[in-house]
């Protein structure tokens, strides 16, 4: 395995045993932070597990719940890692499991590895541009990196022929402009089956085979998307920047993404 995929995982693994901790404790703690989003203690306390694992790679990082770092510094960055401590945060708040721990890795402004966690169901996906993309269940009371290495199974794992076409969306944030999308594929498909999902688990959907596509017309940053993008790239999907037809770049000087569109190549 890799050295940087490795510590990106058992960064990914730390940070989620210390969520789950205060998940099920149900002391969350919450603020509101200054673009309205929800803060907790979990989202702390994951940014701060996981900057202590990446900082041993001397590779910049750029975290959600981290500094704020302009584009004047940022911007001779060649490579940098891209951290959202927890994704959903609304959902962790509603308990309801969808949320994730998301940390790329970004190489002139290409993710070229992802390491994404759901805690509360294990879902362990990671990938390289060399290796391609895995998914492996963990369970984060015992594990060892070279059971989840032997476990994995390449992306993607489901198949689609004879599904109706599917849809993955968000479930905190549909927008009409989605809705607008959602209504011109299914003119087009007919049947369409339409999933709602919380955080980079839609991603995730696509790059198993799960979804067909993910529309997102609603705000995301870029560590949102980040380590989903290195996942969906690197399992023989795309993700489009809506603005300018193509593949979504990082380490931008504004780091609120465009629409975009999840796909196949």
């Amino acid at each position: 395995m890799e050295s940087n995929l490795k510590i990106a995982i058992n960064a990914a693994l730390d940070a989620g045993k210390a969520i789950l901790e205060i998940y099920y404790s149900g002391n969350f703690n919450i603020e509101i932070k200054g673009d309205q989003s929800p803060l907790t203690k979990a989202d702390l306390a994951s940014h701060k597990i996981i900057i202590s694992f990446l900082e041993k790679t001397n590779i910049p990082i750029l975290s959600e719940e981290g500094e704020i770092i302009t584009y004047n510094k940022r911007k001779n960055w060649s490579e940098l890692w891209i951290v959202d401590p927890i994704d959903g945060t609304k959902e962790f708040i509603k308990k309801n499991g969808e949320f994730t721990v998301n940390i790329a890795l970004i190489k002139n402004q290409e993710p070229i590895l992802g390491v994404i966690l759901a805690p509360v169901s294990g879902e362990l996906y990671f990938s390289t541009k060399t290796k391609g993309a895995f998914k492996v269940q963990v369970d984060l009371k015992n594990y060892n990196l070279d059971d989840i290495t032997n476990q994995a199974k390449k992306l993607p794992i489901a198949q689609q022929e004879k599904k109706p076409f599917t849809i993955v969306t968000s479930k905190s944030h549909m927008s009409l402009e989605t809705q607008d999308y959602l209504t011109k594929l299914t003119n087009i498909h007919g049947e369409v089956n339409l999933i709602s999902k919380g955080s980079s688990l839609k991603l995730c959907m696509v790059a198993e085979g799960e979804a067909d596509c993910y529309p997102r017309f609603a705000p995301t940053m870029e560590w949102d998307t980040a380590a989903g993008q290195a996942i969906c790239n690197h399992a023989g999907f795309d993700v489009i920047d809506w603005k300018t037809k193509k593949t979504m770049l990082y380490n931008r000087q504004e780091l609120l993404n465009s629409s975009f569109l999840v796909k196949a190549f």
